[in-house]
């Protein structure tokens, strides 16, 4: 396995890494496209028609905004999320769109942005084209797909391997592989990541961390210390905050209150990230609150060594969510909740027994547990909002973490199902579901529960 663990943590804007993230990232790529076969200034027009789960939902999940960003050279690392109603309200006013930041086109959201509700693209669910023409001339057309956790790829790539053709030290595609590197050569799997990235080229590994775990820490303290309505048709009030005035009043050191701490480290995050905020991609949008909600808990009532801790958390944190990006998905699209919400769930449990000094086998149980008891789990968004039952998801899904580390940890690391086992009975088990129950508001919750 050749991807770094930078590919799978991202930094973006909220509300969702494959509808939001993702379209932006196409539209960027788009751009380039454009300029390397010098047609930018040319253009006149541009069309971007939305396909599948990216249709169904896309409003709610602000794809058609981040397909303007996007196009408007907007990155999700960079953008200044305070901006973004600003660029949008100028776009909608003047009824003009500076393409690539440089060239000022005509357009309106409703007529340039198709929303193609009954149709799917055959290669992925969450498909997009984006058209650019001068005056009735096709200059360029390229489809996209947003496969899961800001990731994109184009009709050509999809389907065949993005890694790098790196030689690495460690190689691994299973975790049964990881294990035996472990094994044979004493190292925790923190220290096999982290000769990979070595070989990788990355540099300044340390920083880029510690930089991931600044952008959570400051989404959990805009999330405690904000009030207020979340944006949409649901009208549903932030509770982190007034969550966090109770907990000031009560003692920290009450064993089961610290877990209502954990709540509110997921809470804060997925109400910033619903509300369009910087959050980190671990590994999507969706679940962005699971992996930081642990490791505060953590920090906060465990940790003797934070840096360390959260150097040791977020390696192998990403060294699992890197087997089911290769071997199954993160895409809710693709296989439901089980791929965002349970990814994540195994990815923290992972990283908390790390951090606790667990052994390899111990930690590969913790993953396994975390994913076993999040199989099947769907994703069924309310009127296709990233709220409910979204942000409470990411609560759950940190409390299941924490305790399939407790599991872990209190056994000797043999058990009867493997980590490879339930990630590939993950990827069945989404393949299997219906697909109204795959990020489209098509059923479940989206049509029994009234939206407003």
């Amino acid at each position: 396995m050749a991807h770094s663990i930078f590919d799978l943590f991202k930094i973006g804007i909220g509300p969702s890494s494959s509808h939001t993230v993702g379209p932006m990232v196409a539209g960027n790529r788009f751009i380039t496209l454009l300029e390397q076969h010098d047609l930018l200034s040319q253009v006149t027009r541009v069309n971007v028609s939305l396909y599948g789960s990216l249709a169904l939902t896309g409003k709610g999940h602000a794809t058609d905004t981040a397909c303007i960003l996007g196009l408007m050279a907007q990155s999700p690392e960079t953008v200044n999320a305070d901006d973004v109603p600003t660029m949008l309200s100028t776009v909608a006013q003047e009824k003009t769109l500076m393409l690539g930041a440089t060239h000022p086109i005509d357009f309106e959201s409703q007529q340039n942005i198709i929303f193609h509700f009954d149709k799917f693209l055959p290669q992925h669910s969450n498909g997009m084209v984006i058209e650019a023409y001068s005056d009735q001339q096709l200059l360029l057309k390229q489809t996209y797909f947003s496969v899961g956790g800001g990731f994109v790829q184009c009709e050509k790539e999809l389907g065949q391997s993005q890694e790098p053709s790196t030689t690495l030290p460690y190689p691994f595609d299973s975790a049964r592989e990881l294990l035996a590197h472990c094994e044979k050569n004493d190292m925790r799997i923190s220290e096999v990541v982290l000769a990979n990235e070595h070989a990788l080229g990355t540099l300044d590994i340390t920083g880029k961390v510690n930089q991931l775990w600044q952008v959570m820490h400051k989404c959990i303290e805009r999330g405690i210390t904000t009030d207020g309505i979340l944006p949409g048709e649901l009208k549903l009030k932030r509770r982190a905050y007034d969550m966090h005035q109770r907990l000031l009043s009560l003692d920290p050191q009450d064993q089961f209150d610290t877990l209502d701490w954990v709540n509110l480290f997921a809470m804060a995050v997925n109400e910033e990230n619903a509300a369009g905020g910087r959050v980190v991609t671990a590994p999507t949008n969706g679940a962005a609150g699971v992996i930081p909600a642990v490791i505060a808990w953590f920090l906060k009532f465990k940790s003797n060594d934070d840096e360390r801790g959260i150097r040791e958390f977020m390696i192998t944190a990403a060294a699992v969510g890197l087997l089911y990006k290769k071997n199954a998905s993160i895409s809710a699209a693709e296989v439901g909740c089980q791929g965002e919400i349970g990814v994540a769930c195994s990815m923290a449990a992972a990283g908390l027994t790390a951090a606790m000094g667990g052994t390899p086998q111990q930690i590969e149980n913790a993953a396994e547990i975390g994913m076993e008891h999040n199989l099947g789990l769907t994703c069924d968004p309310i009127n296709g909002l990233v709220q409910v039952p979204c942000i409470e998801r990411n609560t759950m899904g940190a409390l299941k973490a924490i305790n399939a580390s407790r599991l872990a940890m209190q056994s000797d690391g043999i058990h009867h199902v493997h980590l490879d086992d339930v990630i590939k009975t993950m990827h069945q088990t989404g393949l299997d579901m219906m697909s109204k129950y795959k990020e489209t508001s098509q059923g479940g919750l989206a049509i029994n529960v009234i939206a407003c």
